[in-house]
């Protein structure tokens, strides 16, 4: 239907005859002669109706209008250039030509569009109601095109490195991986259900046993949570496992992937092994297990300071054994009262109590605006000048309780005040990081149990491996890996368990019961028993790092169709009441009730 596309005609092009298709961008009647910029996805080219050349064709050109698709056929011309007049075009690729039309042909017209598409819109909801319409825009185009480079980068990698692209079940089993999973009924198994996986984890275990060795999927995951900018109730993960490996292994194998992964989509080269961090220093460091180091604000800690000082939230949470920290954000010291307040709100939200602060108008402690500054001793006050670098124009804000919800509550308020200053406007670094040695095991005080931090099949480091057989499960660390990119968790994995009596350890701590063993894992743990080779994996969130190439902020803005921040896709209603006989079919006699609605049997 065409022998051009709209970006490709060129000078070389003139005097040719062309026939293009694609949608009307814009429409320009310059005194009787109309111009239309006719768009495909891959860009735009000028075309002139004029009614000597076709008296027809400049008829039917009046009555264009944006987004109507036409097919036409015409002779390639020089735009004029002179020193007089210039009409070239340099913001397009094809801005030195123009096609005059001869023959025109109106292929399907459209109606007037709910939205301009050469405007941003803060209402998502109207483009997640067209998103067919959204996706046609420049930017959303774009999106989609990178978004296939990183996939056909990470694909060609993986493939050059003899890894087998292998598709695991959609329908499995429900077991429990840290998030509510959704669930579907079987109707030739009345009563049972399938889940939807949260992650192919077993089954790329299983591979490893079958002697695959290399396995990776560009895999769809479903977790039924609580939705924000980074998080949708469907993703998709760049899924990795791998045997006779250790961990040094598969953290040189992502390096090299994602090198190749940023050169081929941003041109952008990064470094060939990352930087290290301990989930213990990132916490202690920065407040987060994923930290932003483009920026300082650090945290420091102050308890041998404080233990003894006349402010007694310092030091009496330091002897109900907690522990005091601050950061020193550089220049707000001009904050408002307002701000202060929403510091303090958000602290609050964190789980924080309240929000200390000091604000240093000037470099010694008698300009310092604080409501417990009188209290601290001159070698209290000379300590946290040292520590945070105090000088005038700084804002000192404080955390004082258990180590885990300071070190929470610090990170959060870090990011918080960077997002107030703008700290990182303009910040094109790529910040990459990998945090080792994450905790095992979590105690939950609710439940009165341990959980697995990552998932059950997570590997101690060796040093531990005895630990966890013995029951000795404080402060166990993984052989688990997360990769940050600039704040945000890009991917983790870890080395797993491969035999089954480390297995079953794992699971006593769990205290998973030997019935709950054999009805949820009883296939990996008998799979175990047969030679299974050492193994260890990955998974990068390729939403989330598409987002971060694409410079978004919101993971919805590299997908094609994402539901909105209710888990609803608005383009088709989903999800949706179904019919009657389908209930029936599965023998669901009963379902809830929408809003106002009374319940129906």
């Amino acid at each position: 239907m065409r022998t051009h596309h709209c970006n490709e005609i060129r000078p070389s092009h003139v005097g040719e005859t062309v026939t293009l298709i694609g949608w009307v961008n814009t429409v320009r009647d310059q005194g009787g002669v109309i111009f239309v910029d006719l768009r495909d996805r891959k860009g735009i080219t000028q075309v002139v109706f004029r009614s000597e050349v076709s008296q027809e064709s400049a008829e039917l050109s009046h009555k264009l209008r944006q987004e109507d698709v036409i097919q036409l056929t015409g002779k390639v011309e020089a735009r004029l250039k002179t020193a007089e007049v210039d009409t070239t075009n340099a913001n397009l690729e094809t801005g030195e030509v123009e096609v005059v039309c001869h023959q025109l042909t109106v292929v399907n017209k459209s109606e007037v569009l709910p939205f301009q598409l050469d405007q941003e819109l803060s209402n998502e909801d109207l483009r997640m109601k067209h998103r067919y319409l959204d996706l046609r825009r420049p930017r959303m185009a774009k999106n989609l095109r990178m978004r296939h480079r990183i996939t056909k980068a990470t694909r060609d990698y993986l493939d050059e490195n003899e890894f087998l692209e292998i598709e695991t079940p959609i329908l499995s089993k429900s077991t429990p991986e840290g998030a509510r999973d959704f669930l579907v009924p079987s109707r030739l198994q009345m009563g049972d259900f399938y889940a939807l996986p949260q992650a192919p984890q077993q089954y790329k275990q299983m591979l490893m046993v079958a002697g695959v060795e290399k396995y990776f999927q560009i895999a769809k995951c479903f977790r039924d949570e609580d939705l924000r900018a980074d998080r949708q109730p469907e993703f998709t993960q760049i899924d990795m496992e791998l045997s006779f490996v250790d961990q040094e292994d598969v953290l040189a194998l992502i390096e090299g992937m994602l090198q190749r992964v940023f050169k081929e989509s941003l041109g952008a080269e990064i470094p060939a092994k990352f930087d290290r961090m301990t989930y213990a220093d990132a916490m202690n460091t920065y407040g987060s297990d994923k930290p932003d180091r483009r920026f300082g604000s650090t945290l420091v800690d102050f308890t041998d300071l404080l233990k003894d000082c006349e402010f007694k939230v310092f030091s009496g949470a330091i002897k109900n054994g907690g522990v005091v920290k601050a950061i020193n954000v550089k220049g707000f010291a001009n904050a408002s009262v307002g701000q202060i307040n929403e510091l303090t709100k958000f602290a609050q939200e964190a789980g924080a109590k309240g929000l200390a602060y000091i604000q240093c108008r000037g470099a010694e402690s008698t300009e310092w605006r604080s409501p417990f500054v009188k209290r601290l001793t001159e070698a209290e006050i000379s300590g946290l000048k040292e520590g945070l670098n105090i000088e005038a124009g700084d804002l000192i804000l404080f955390g004082a309780d258990k180590w885990e919800g300071v070190c929470d509550v610090l990170g959060r308020i870090r990011i918080k005040c960077a997002e107030m200053l703008n700290t990182l406007e303009g910040n094109t670094d790529l910040n990459f990081l990998w945090v080792t040695e994450f905790p095992l095991l979590g105690y939950d005080e609710e439940e009165g149990k341990w959980n697995a931090v990552h998932h059950p099949f997570t590997r101690p480091i060796p040093e531990d491996e005895e630990k966890l057989r013995n029951g000795e499960l404080e402060g166990l660390r993984a052989q688990a890996y997360d990769v940050v990119l600039n704040g945000y968790e890009v991917g983790g994995g870890s080395i797993r368990i491969h035999e089954a009596d480390l297995q079953g350890s794992m699971f006593d701590a769990l205290g998973v019961t030997a019935e709950e063993k054999e009805e949820m894992f009883g296939h990996i743990l008998d799979a175990f028993k047969f030679g299974a080779p050492p193994h260890g994996g990955a998974a990068l969130g390729l939403d989330r790092l598409a987002m971060l190439i694409c410079g978004e902020n919101s993971i919805r803005e590299v997908m094609a169709f994402p539901k909105n921040n209710k888990g609803v896709d608005l383009m088709s209603d989903s999800p949706a009441a179904v019919d009657f006989k389908q209930l029936r079919d599965l023998r669901i006699q009963s379902i809830a009730p929408k809003k106002d609605e009374a319940p129906s049997a």
